[in-house]
């Protein structure tokens, strides 16, 4: 290291120390994270206001004449939650939505709990716990907190810093919370979200390997899903699944066939 770095680095840490929650701690999502985990709350509702506000992009289906399979989706979710392996279970938002669009083989969680899942990924998959290890999947990047982590790495400390203080230029939170729906994770924090999927469902009557179903299934697809365009494999993905779900003996063997089937005709 020269001693020209060292300054930068001295500030960086000064910084990163002076928001609570934030910078090298042992807490979940861990790890140099300039945001705090209320600031992840803030984000997530200005994406989730950005999302609702162009239905064009984003055809979210209406709950009216949808809500047998809203408390599906929704079922799912709270047993992923109820397991008590959720880092901020009570402080995130954990909304779900669900985007018309049957070409789209993709969900995302934004920081701060808002779940989105679109419908084409729904009629791709074949069984209520492929959906089941795909949304914790997605919730584990929510609360790992792998978006403003990432964010942290891409905007630099002086934006996020100023964002952090309240002192940002008027437009930056909807700037960062834009570039948030686009976000690509890293193969780390790939690798990170396909474990914790599998350790919310081995506390669930669910195959806890059910991510491991939709990445064998997007194996045989002849165009990469949207999904990989953010989500970009780590490689041995499913190998890794279902060794850790080996690694933890879970006993689940639930995987709700006739009842997904029936839940994917009312889409």
């Amino acid at each position: 290291m020269t001693m020209k770095k060292l300054p930068i680095l001295a500030i960086a840490f000064s910084i990163a120390l002076s928001f609570s929650g934030c910078g090298t701690t042992s807490k979940p999502g861990g790890g140099f994270n300039l945001f705090t985990p209320e600031q992840d709350m803030q984000l997530g509702q200005q994406v989730a206001k950005q999302i609702a506000d162009d239905p064009a992009q984003f055809p979210v289906l209406p709950e009216r004449g949808n809500e047998e399979a809203y408390a599906y989706i929704r079922k799912i979710r709270d047993k992923i939650l109820n397991t008590g392996k959720v880092a901020y279970k009570d402080e995130f938002a954990w909304e779900v939505k669900i985007i018309k669009d049957d070409n789209t083989l993709n969900a995302f969680c934004t920081p701060g709990g808002h779940i989105y899942v679109y419908t084409g990924l729904i009629k791709f998959l074949d069984s209520e716990d492929q959906l089941a290890g795909v949304m914790g999947h997605e919730i584990a990047h929510a609360a790992q907190r792998h978006s403003t982590r990432q964010m942290t790495k891409i905007y630099g400390l002086s934006a996020l810093a100023s964002i952090a203080t309240g002192s940002a230029e008027p437009g930056m939170i909807e700037q960062v919370a834009l570039g948030l729906i686009n976000l690509k994770f890293s193969r780390t924090h790939e690798t990170e979200a396909d474990t914790y999927s599998v350790i919310y469902l081995c506390e669930t009557d669910y195959h806890a390997n059910g991510a491991a179903g939709f990445f064998r299934k997007m194996e045989g697809q002849s165009t990469p899903p949207e999904f990989l365009s953010t989500h970009p494999n780590p490689g041995n993905r499913v190998e890794n699944i279902d060794a850790k779900a080996k690694e933890l003996n879970c006993r689940g063997k639930k995987s709700y066939d006739t009842e997904y089937q029936r839940m994917k005709g009312k889409l």
